[in-house]
């Protein structure tokens, strides 16, 4: 096996590396090249460059696919551009408004790798004769015990990206590579040096990369301008205290911004597009204990059906670490459903929530799913919608 995995030398292995135009996915064309590998290059123009051409931060904008192009001539690989935006607009962008006005708090980055990265772009990798996708992803994996591969959280915990890959299919883990998952990020940008790439200090990729300056309010706002509806600012006993001018600039857990003067902080604890109502209350609404999933990605072994009371550890926020739980199957309503250990605040609908098979720092990945509703815990309430 070479160093990938795959049972040929490396000079008889072509490799597609996905080329964002960053620091990460350079090195991992400069590593396989160096390696003797047949490397291609491909980047994906993802949306109009418009204002984000230049913007820092952002990914898959003009700037980057200039830097990826100039990386593949350094290197001395070809490299291709394909214009994905339609398949972006539709899967992604239109996806992530759709959300919003639903009154969720959606990933764009998840459905991204979902639906264009790991299904549209692995399958031109194979129409170029590659025997492998490798990414700069921050993320592991390795050979699974029952066969296929697993996934792994990253060596670099500062790094590690698994709570947006959660949703990579079985299918998609034979044929991807992440020779990042086993390095720190400082060793990275020392490799990008070594290697005479000019990205070696170019900043990380940070925003929304279809979203200038963050404000993916305005954004929204011009996708589907019925998200702007103003509406009432309520309590939990439904008593009006302010107006918005739409639900798209709230998310659950937030404080800032409401601009209600009533002497102690409120959060918002609930969005009701119907009504477009924002319905906030005290901290201690946003204790949750029950998550129900939907579209659940199950990587772990047997089936999902056969859950019951599995202890494993989960992440309801990119932010957060793995938390213990427990994970069952609903049989007559199809739907996957974690009881947390102990209550987690600000938990929202349209979130992932990412299974570990524990909490710790190299834990695999179980799979995953969307959050649709949650279990509240205030005095006895029963489950908020």
């Amino acid at each position: 096996m070479n160093s990938l995995d795959l049972p040929k030398p490396p000079h008889e292995t072509r490799v597609v590396v996905a080329m964002s135009g960053g620091v990460d996915s350079s090195v991992v064309a400069g590593l396989l090249k160096r390696e003797g590998y047949d490397v291609v290059g491909v980047t994906l123009q993802l949306y109009d460059h418009g204002a984000a051409t230049h913007r820092k931060g952002a990914c898959c904008a003009g700037r980057d696919i200039h830097d990826a192009r100039s990386v593949a001539e350094t290197l001395g690989i070809p490299h291709y551009v394909l214009d994905y935006e339609d398949r972006f607009r539709e899967s992604v962008i239109d996806r992530f408004a759709e959300s919003y006005l639903s009154g969720e708090t959606p990933i764009p980055c998840v459905e991204c790798n979902r639906s264009v990265k790991f299904r549209d772009l692995l399958g031109m990798a194979r129409d170029l004769g590659a025997e492998a996708l490798a990414t700069g992803h921050y993320v592991a994996s390795r050979p699974a015990p029952g066969g296929g591969r697993a996934l792994y959280r990253a060596l670099d915990p500062a790094r590690d990206q698994s709570y947006f890959l959660y949703a990579t299919t079985p299918e998609q883990l034979a044929f991807l590579r992440f020779p990042l998952g086993e390095r720190p990020k400082d060793e990275t940008r020392a490799l990008a040096r070594e290697l005479g790439l000019t990205v070696a200090d170019k900043a990380d990729s940070q925003d929304i990369c279809f979203v200038p300056q963050g404000g993916y309010a305005d954004v929204i706002a011009k996708l589907r301008p019925e998200a702007t509806r103003p509406g009432a600012i309520v309590d939990l006993e439904g008593r009006q205290l302010g107006e918005h001018q739409g639900i798209v600039h709230y998310t659950v857990g937030q404080r800032r911004g409401l601009k209600l003067s009533v002497g102690e902080p409120l959060y918002v604890v609930r969005l009701e597009p119907e009504t477009a109502r924002v319905v906030v209350g005290p901290r201690a609404a946003l204790a949750t204990r029950r998550i129900r999933l939907t579209d659940l990605n199950w990587l772990g072994e047997g089936a999902p059906e056969a859950l019951t009371d599995l202890p494993v550890a989960v992440r309801v926020r990119s932010t957060r670490e793995p938390r213990p739980a427990r994970l069952s199957w609903n049989a007559a309503e199809a739907y996957a459903e974690v009881e947390l250990a102990a209550p987690e605040d600000g938990v929202s609908p349209g979130q992932a929530c990412v299974i570990y098979e524990d909490d710790g720092p190299r834990a695999r990945v179980l799979g995953g799913g969307t959050i649709r509703r949650i279990g509240a815990l205030q005095a006895g309430a029963a489950e908020a919608a």
